[in-house]
């Protein structure tokens, strides 16, 4: 049952966290009550040092992990309140995950790969989004490969259009670029800004790369599992100066 949200009254967002808070034995504060408002067709970094939280709350806020405090929303609905089963539902409708490894299925062709989440949820294929998808990511001539016959960021493009392949209300994208060199990185962030830009599409992209960071609309720079920083329309060389001078404190 969809639950109203703290930003109940205006056009429901994509993710919101109110007061998340998430520890873990030996009293670990991995989150200490972060709040945030990600809006629809935005495009949001989150940036840190090692150990500043910046995965625990990808996690929580994509219903991997639940919070040990406060309410994580995706689409309106609050995870909390669901069971395991409902949380997977609620993950396979809504949110759409790329991760720096592909975990593409290596005996699956690229057009199976793509179509697999939508098989299990048990949702018959949009073939017209799907399509203008593919052409989207460049790999409408690729679809019989399997991902060992591509290049790594042909394999990337690939496992983004799996991401948008159910039409997520957001996508998180885990260091997408890590596994990459320069160029391709370079690409596949375009292609992430181009989702944003052209399709609407909301994305939360975890990175330690400030260059990475500065395709979002907004940066969060995470410290101690705090939320310590906010730029909008971030420069590479701000987020970096700001991630050194945590790291150095």
């Amino acid at each position: 049952m969809r639950q109203p949200g703290p930003g109940s009254g205006r056009r429901t967002p994509a993710v919101e966290l109110a007061g998340v808070t998430k520890t873990y034995p030996g009293d670990v504060r991995a989150l200490d009550e972060v709040s945030l408002v990600v809006e629809r067709g935005t495009f949001l970094a989150v940036m840190g040092p090692s150990g500043s939280g910046k995965s625990t709350l990808m996690h929580c806020a994509a219903g991997l992990d639940s919070p040990t405090a406060g309410r994580a929303f995706i689409d309106g609905t609050e995870i909390g309140t669901l069971n395991e089963t409902r949380r997977t539902e609620l993950r396979r409708k809504s949110v759409g995950f790329i991760f720096q490894s592909y975990n593409l299925v290596p005996s699956l062709s690229v057009e199976d790969n793509i179509m697999l989440p939508l098989r299990l949820a048990g949702r018959s294929p949009d073939r017209e989004w799907v399509r203008g998808l593919v052409e989207r990511v460049g790999l409408a001539d690729r679809l019989t490969r399997r991902p060992a016959e591509l290049s790594g960021g042909q394999q990337q493009r690939a496992a983004i259009a799996r991401a948008l392949a159910a039409r997520p209300a957001v996508v998180f994208a885990d260091e997408p670029t890590g596994a990459l060199d320069l160029r391709t990185g370079r690409e596949v962030l375009a292609l992430l800004r181009d989702l944003v830009d052209g399709l609407g599409q909301t994305v939360v992209m975890v990175t330690h790369d400030p260059a990475a960071a500065a395709r979002a609309d907004l940066a969060k720079v995470m410290a101690d599992g705090r939320v310590v920083d906010t730029r909008v329309k971030p420069t590479a060389g701000e987020l970096a100066t700001c991630v050194t001078a945590l790291e150095t404190e």
